[in-house]
């Protein structure tokens, strides 16, 4: 069975940081450009990051750049998200998923392949 699983999530203060992460069971993730997008209650799902299936690309959203950074790990079938000086607005639970990406290039907005979501992880910031 394909399955992406996040965690890392948790309740911070702002400007606080938390490590989210993406692990694969059951198909090789590095075979894939991979984002993490967010949900707000009462909002859309956004895009935040991608990274693309080597690494060497990667691009996120207005709202999170120079705050959040994207890597992928693949021997350990991992993708994370740093995420620093942590706003309310982040407040979010926040997915991952495989992406498409443009001539092997992340470009924003993110677009995922599968219409499949995880049970995603819950980041709250507040005081």
């Amino acid at each position: 069975q394909l399955q992406l699983v996040e965690s890392g999530g948790g309740l911070v203060q702002p400007g606080g940081s938390l490590r989210l992460s993406c692990a694969a069971y059951g198909f090789t993730l590095d075979h894939y450009a991979t984002g993490w997008f967010r949900q707000a209650p009462g909002k859309e799902r956004e895009g935040v990051s991608c990274i693309s299936s080597s690494g060497s690309s990667t691009n996120y959203a207005d709202s999170v750049k120079g705050r959040f950074t994207i890597s992928r790990d693949n021997a350990k079938n991992t993708v994370y998200l740093q995420m620093n000086s942590l706003k309310p607005e982040d407040t979010a639970i926040y997915y991952c998923t495989v992406v498409q990406t443009v001539q092997a290039m992340c470009v924003m907005p993110i677009v995922p392949i599968s219409g499949s979501w995880g049970q995603g992880t819950q980041v709250t910031v507040s005081s």
